[in-house]
């Protein structure tokens, strides 16, 4: 079984838990699958102060030449890395943005 086929039968089991669903965008994501934006969007309104899905989906935003909705939501994620005293992704996030300007 795949990891995707994983992940989809288990959030098909439980919609709710976020942590499958954001395995499951992951998996997604590893196989170039457009579906994982919805995926890692859906992770990003479960929870307001969850920082990893925020920087996966603004990388895949600019990964997909989407660089201007891409911005607020690094930033976002960038405020959460400060906030919550994460300096290796507070790092990586002032990069990503820098680059976008």
């Amino acid at each position: 079984m795949s990891r995707v086929a994983r992940f989809q039968g288990l959030v098909a089991q439980d919609p709710a838990n976020k942590l499958f669903r954001f395995s499951l965008a992951q998996a997604l994501e590893a196989t170039g699958d457009p579906s994982a934006e919805n995926h890692y969007r859906q992770c990003v309104d479960a929870q307001a102060d969850w920082m990893m899905p925020r920087i996966l989906l603004g990388k895949w935003l600019i990964a997909a030449g989407r660089p201007v909705e891409a911005r607020p939501i690094l930033q976002n994620a960038l405020d959460l890395a400060i906030a919550q005293d994460h300096d290796d992704p507070a790092a990586e996030l002032r990069q990503l943005l820098a680059d976008l300007a």
